[in-house]
């Protein structure tokens, strides 16, 4: 696809997008952006409004192409005509793109608010660090100083701590606006049984850009769906186990786990101590590695962060790695029970190795007792780390502050038709109950063990490989409220590095009836930049044809 939109002289008939800039000048965010650096369009004659804006109309019809644009050609294609990034203008599209997709009784709920600042935010970081000015979304379980923390809770609306994250923190001192707060499913869907992925209280049901019908996955959907849609550059999610990698394969974007300790944990709210981290998800993984390079840092808060091997600039090399003689493993126990999957796994196969990959199948079947510990684990650090949180807040205006995991126990109780109509609190109520420390410390040290030890670190060394791959997820499956998530568990092979803390990063790999899917990679612990380095080799390497969103609900015929 090459988009060359119409931009012509001072004395053209402003046809297009031109023309729907003047049209629109008193209500569109677009418009409203060129008003403010070029002057009110009532007092500005058409023609000397546009002579002033046009280096600015270029860069948007620059932008909307780009976003029309499939992820790959996104990703690979550069017009080097194009101009250079214009952080205002860029914004202003994506603003545009919010108000456009995300509102209505058919939007895609992926943003819960904006800023309505943003151009003057970007204006101001426009030049001031690496990410010049881009727009990024949050997820709601992670506080900024503008708005309400809430994890999609209406436990949490008054949540305004009016403080900033630590990852946060660099995110604006790297030059990057928080364009807003993304969606989620609630408590990062951690509260009980048969919830439904992208499903906030708060927020409302998160709908997949591709098939609007179709579910996000989670638990940080918003911020999936919203980078898909291109209302934001690049979005942060939180991941316990999948909970940024699912969602990136289904919406069709980039996501990257890092190693648990890369990142602060501090003023997010927490399921547990051993497991949680928060990443980037992005269109590409040059802009993953960038977004993470701008929120990776040490922090003495987060005892997980002091001392741990980071890299300051995590896209360093990554233009440059080649896969020639990089040994692979495949794991082939994980391909699932779909063969349209494993048709589109195979061409990736297929990529790698035409790129010179020496890939070496695996067949792992991973210790059980795993995923019980895990569990364990997830269910004592939760009542121990939200209770901590919880007394760590400002008293909240307007609503009583839940001090404990037992307060929100009580309050979804005594809120049950807003809280509760679509799905329970299991889980909420059996960590409240999982007190045996002697217990929870065997089952941390297990877990962990059989994930990193004698899972990934014994797989890469007895095979000789330096990575692993597998399909990260199947294509997105239909929303259903009443019964919930209709996950496929016979795909992929996130939870060993979920539950040893080690790096994993999926790229999108294709589609099966124009429903994303991703291809993982997994590392060593602390091999974040070289998981990176794979994942962008391969995205270069990759001959698939990615899908645009379609905004619509899946259709058969399309």
């Amino acid at each position: 696809m090459i988009c060359r939109p119409h931009v012509g002289p001072a004395s053209s008939k402003f046809k297009g997008l031109n023309h729907l800039l003047w049209k629109t000048r008193k209500s569109s965010p677009i418009a409203i952006a060129l008003a403010r650096r070029f002057g009110s369009g009532n007092k500005t004659s058409m023609t000397t409004l546009y002579s002033a804006a046009r280096p600015l109309t270029l860069a948007l019809a620059a932008s909307l192409c780009a976003l029309a644009a499939p992820p790959a050609e996104r990703a690979l294609a550069q017009d080097p005509e194009a101009p250079a990034f214009d952080a205002e203008a860029d914004i202003a599209m994506r603003v545009a793109q919010i108000e456009r997709y995300d509102n209505g009784p058919d939007g895609l709920n992926a943003v819960i608010v904006h800023s309505q600042t943003a151009g003057f935010k970007a204006r101001e970081a426009a030049g001031t660090g690496p990410l010049n000015g881009r727009s990024v979304l949050v997820k709601d379980n992670i506080e900024t100083e503008e708005w309400a923390t809430t994890a999609g809770s209406l436990a949490l609306q008054y949540n305004f701590t009016r403080r900033d994250a630590p990852m946060i923190a660099n995110l604006r001192k790297a030059g990057g606006v928080v364009l807003g707060k993304a969606n989620l499913s609630e408590w990062a869907n951690i509260r009980g049984d048969n919830s439904t992925s992208g499903w906030s209280a708060i927020g409302g049901l998160t709908r997949n850009p591709h098939a609007t019908d179709r579910n996000t996955c989670g638990s940080s959907s918003g911020s999936g769906a919203a980078v898909a849609a291109g209302m934001a550059w690049g979005a942060i999610g939180t991941e316990t186990n999948g909970s940024i990698t699912c969602p990136a394969s289904i919406n069709g974007v980039v996501g990257f786990k890092p190693s648990v300790g890369i990142v602060s944990r501090t003023h997010v709210i927490p399921i547990s101590s051993t497991q949680d981290t928060a990443g980037p998800m992005t269109q590409t993984v040059y802009d993953a590695a960038l977004l993470l390079s701008a929120i990776a840092g040490e922090d003495e808060a987060d005892a997980a962060t002091v001392g741990v091997p980071r890299v300051a600039d995590y896209t360093e090399g990554l233009s440059a790695f080649s896969l020639e003689g990089v040994r692979i493993g495949v794991m082939v126990n994980q391909l699932g029970n779909r063969e349209d999957l494993k048709a589109v796994f195979a061409q990736a196969r297929a990529d790698l190795e035409a790129a010179g990959a020496a890939l070496v199948d695996i067949e792992h079947d991973t210790n059980r007792e795993m995923y019980r510990d895990s569990f364990t684990v997830l269910k004592f650090e939760l009542r121990e780390e939200m209770g901590k949180y919880l007394r760590s807040i400002p008293e909240m205006q307007g609503a009583p502050t839940p001090r404990s995991l037992a307060d929100l126990i009580a309050f979804n109780k005594a809120n049950s038709d807003r809280e509760l109509r679509w799905f329970g609190q299991e889980t909420f109520i059996e960590a409240e109950a999982e007190t045996d420390r002697e217990a929870y410390e065997k089952a941390r040290e297990n877990a962990v063990r059989l994930a990193g030890e004698e899972t990934l670190d014994a797989i890469m060394a007895e095979h000789k490989v330096a990575f692993l791959i597998a399909p990260t997820r199947g294509p997105a499956w239909v929303s259903d409220l009443v019964n919930g998530d209709s996950f496929n568990g016979s795909i992929g092979f996130g939870s060993p590095a979920a539950i040893a803390g080690y790096p994993h990063l999926t790229v999108p790999m294709g589609a099966i009836e124009g429903l994303p899917v991703g291809l993982s990679f997994f590392g060593a612990k602390w091999a974040d930049h070289e998981v990176l380095k794979v994942g962008a080799a391969y995205e270069k390497a990759r001959t698939a044809k990615l899908p645009a969103p379609s905004f619509e609900p899946w259709s058969a015929e399309r």
